[in-house]
């Protein structure tokens, strides 16, 4: 009898041993297979220089100055000057009120999570100022489940195709105002009641081009979400089952600045 008791314990132990195991080796395999190559890594960020698309109306965001050559002092460095919304960037709550968080200040714990990918690239091709609507939501948890708090949604429209032709990314009709893709306000306060950490585009912005009072980033960043901008080409990035790393430059009373987004795949 104690035979057969013992053997029930062993069985019950190595049980639950594999439950746990399971619940916990996609993520450990995850990180674990970053060094040799069996996690895929992909970079959403462009390479900063001067030569990327800024803002209309900034006439001076990027400059590079050398300090020190080899050939001269034995070593290389540089000097450079840059916007904070310039490139690959990353918002922060200041950055429109009522938000008040700095990107110093963005909780370390938001800067990662699960990838929300959102492909809009049909509905953005017929009209470069579509936004995106609740149902569309709907439909990616129809298809993957509720969106779960702290994800971060990527909103996929095509744009990164026209990077970095200042024409065609910001696609300004004769009077100026530019047309491309954005987040519905209704869309957001969805994605606030979700729990996500943040809202990110492959557009100069989360609000559609077209935006006069640009209230998606009044509502996302004044809830403490912050936006991920100009990223670039989504495509190898699925719907579901990859995660991000958020990496923005730690500079104190930051109403944003540059980053770097990485979407790890197993």
């Amino acid at each position: 009898m104690s035979i057969l008791i013992r053997i029930c314990v062993l069985l019950v132990g190595v049980a639950a041993f594999m439950t746990v195991s399971s619940k916990i080796s996609p993520q450990d395999s995850t990180l674990q297979g970053i060094p040799g190559g069996k996690t895929r890594v992909i970079d959403l960020s462009y390479a900063i220089n001067d030569q990327l698309v800024p803002w209309p109306g900034d006439e001076k965001y990027f400059e590079a100055k050398i300090n020190a050559t080899v050939e001269k002092n034995g070593y290389f460095t540089r000097s450079f000057w840059m916007l904070e919304h310039y490139g690959t960037h990353l918002d922060a709550p200041v950055h429109f009120p009522p938000g008040t968080t700095t990107v110093d200040q963005i909780p370390a714990n938001k800067l990662f999570g699960p990838a929300v990918l959102l492909d809009v690239r049909a509905e953005a091709a017929k009209d470069a100022d579509y936004r995106l609507p609740v149902s569309h939501i709907e439909k990616w948890e129809h298809a993957h489940g509720r969106i779960p708090p702290g994800a971060i949604v990527l909103l996929r429209t095509g744009w990164a195709s026209r990077w970095p032709n200042v024409q065609k990314y910001r696609n300004q009709d004769q009077q100026g105002k530019m047309h491309f893709p954005g987040y519905s306000v209704e869309a957001a306060k969805l994605l606030i009641e979700r729990g996500v950490s943040g809202l990110g585009c492959d557009t100069l912005s989360a609000d559609y081009g077209a935006s006069e009072d640009f209230s998606v980033h009044h509502l996302a960043l004044g809830a403490g979400l912050y936006h991920l901008e100009n990223l670039s080409d989504l495509s190898a990035v699925p719907e579901a089952g990859a995660f991000l790393v958020v990496a923005p430059i730690k500079l104190e009373g930051g109403s944003g600045g540059p980053v770097r987004v990485f979407a790890l795949l197993p």
